[in-house]
């Protein structure tokens, strides 16, 4: 009888999280992210990724602060690894940190995790002292050629 393949074998065989009872990461200096191979390597194409309920705390009060974050990247030979990216993003639960650097943070770990050919995030943080305050970061110019939606997040509107 021939061995049954397990889903970490082959090119996914160093993922420690995918496919296994996985504990959130204490802080974001903790988490790992892993990536799997790009499957479509030397094409050009556009990989979104979309947290809507994005939560981290003020590092002065303590209190909850929320955001919307779009992640677009074009991968060059690794995408990332998505239960570990919502892993990552989940870490920052119970850290205090400022919009710039968390948002700043998540760009660079993306780009030491996966090296990617063009990055752009949208962190659309909602108010903070009655200021709505959204960061954004972009390492370039995206390919030529590429379709590059509109992040399309509604800018904060008070009611």
């Amino acid at each position: 009888m021939a061995k049954k393949k397990s889903r970490t074998d082959g090119p996914y065989a160093g993922l420690t999280q995918l496919g296994h009872a996985t504990r959130q990461p204490a802080s974001p200096e903790r988490a790992v992210l892993e990536r799997v191979p790009n499957p479509h390597r030397g094409r050009a194409y556009l990989i979104r990724l979309a947290c809507p309920e994005f939560t981290t705390l003020c590092p002065v009060t303590g209190q909850p602060d929320f955001a919307h974050f779009v992640v677009d990247y074009v991968p060059r030979d690794w995408i990332v690894e998505s239960k570990s990216f919502k892993l990552y993003l989940g870490s920052y639960r119970n850290v205090g940190t400022f919009h710039e650097g968390c948002t700043l943070d998540i760009a660079r770990k993306l780009e030491q995790a996966i090296r990617p050919r063009w990055l752009r995030i949208g962190g659309y943080w909602f108010p903070r002292g009655g200021i709505p305050i959204d960061v954004f970061y972009q390492t370039g110019n995206p390919p030529a050629g590429l379709w590059v939606p509109p992040q399309d997040v509604a800018p904060y509107r008070g009611r």
